[in-house]
């Protein structure tokens, strides 16, 4: 949950709420609208009269408000399209008194927490391309692991990756890539149109292609991991240019991440890009 919303949830009391109950034109039902405006975003949705109870009391609804946790909220996406949403409900309580604050706030609290977002007039929360990638990653993660043979794959990937740290020779730079394209070959071999368990087979199989040149792109870092030499096979000892480096891992590996959402069903797209609006 790092540089998410919901990841600093509590911080926003300091940061957000209590600047805004403090100000002079703050009306008394402040915390009665902010709570009915983020319970959508609300994990297990409360009944109407649930809601009713709550919000038609100022002292319950602040207390209640308050109360809620990070784990009140189903996930980031819809607590970021409620803090958009607040902008509007600040507005219709108070008009720009409330609104323009709170927006300058949030603002504050993107660049005080480094929050993969860009914050655009009148509100709204773009991620910005690290976002977008952490949570690929994210989602990847948590799709692997509802599939034990695809948990394990995932989970070798990392290791190699983290070993890095300590041995980054040009053999644990292979060993990545090769546990990276074992893990592509896995997603892939599950799309319904596919029966091959290689790479290249899987690609040709495959219809979740917007160009043919999107394809034939894979297949070359494919036929790369192939051809040089002590990766997925002995390779073309005369095709090999130079050792590998730290920067290869680093472009070959975000390079084959970048093709997964072609290979797998089993990610959520609204929820890669965030809290945009279509």
């Amino acid at each position: 949950m790092r540089g998410e919303f919901i990841g600093i949830w509590s911080e926003l009391t300091r940061e957000v709420w209590e600047p805004l109950a403090q100000m002079e034109d703050a009306p008394d039902d402040l915390f009665c609208e902010l709570y009915r405006t983020v319970s959508v975003a609300f994990a297990v949705q409360l009944t109407a009269e649930e809601l009713a109870n709550i919000v038609d009391n100022t002292f319950d609804a602040r207390d209640a408000f308050y109360a809620l946790a990070a784990s009140s909220f189903s996930n980031e996406r819809a607590l970021a399209l409620a803090l958009e949403q607040v902008l509007e409900t600040l507005d219709d309580l108070c008009g720009t008194v409330l609104s323009d604050p709170y927006f300058l706030l949030l603002e504050g609290v993107i660049q005080k927490f480094s929050l993969r977002y860009e914050l655009r007039r009148p509100c709204v929360l773009c991620p910005t391309l690290p976002g977008i990638f952490s949570n690929l990653l994210r989602d990847l993660r948590t799709h692997t692991n509802t599939d034990a043979h695809l948990s394990s794959l995932m989970n070798d990937f990392e290791s190699s990756v983290r070993d890095l740290r300590a041995n980054n020779s040009a053999n644990q730079i292979k060993t990545c890539i090769q546990k990276q394209v074992n893990l592509l070959e896995a997603l892939g071999g599950q799309l319904p149109a596919v029966t091959g368990n290689t790479l290249g087979v899987i690609c040709n199989q495959a219809n979740t292609w917007p160009h043919a040149k999107v394809k034939e792109a894979i297949k070359e870092l494919y036929g790369f991991a192939c051809d040089y030499p002590g990766i997925r096979h002995g390779g073309t000892a005369a095709n090999k240019l130079r050792e590998l480096e730290l920067k290869d891992v680093m472009a070959i590996s975000i390079l084959l991440a970048g093709f997964v959402p072609y290979l797998t069903e089993g990610l959520n797209y609204e929820n890669l890009y965030g809290a945009s609006h279509a």
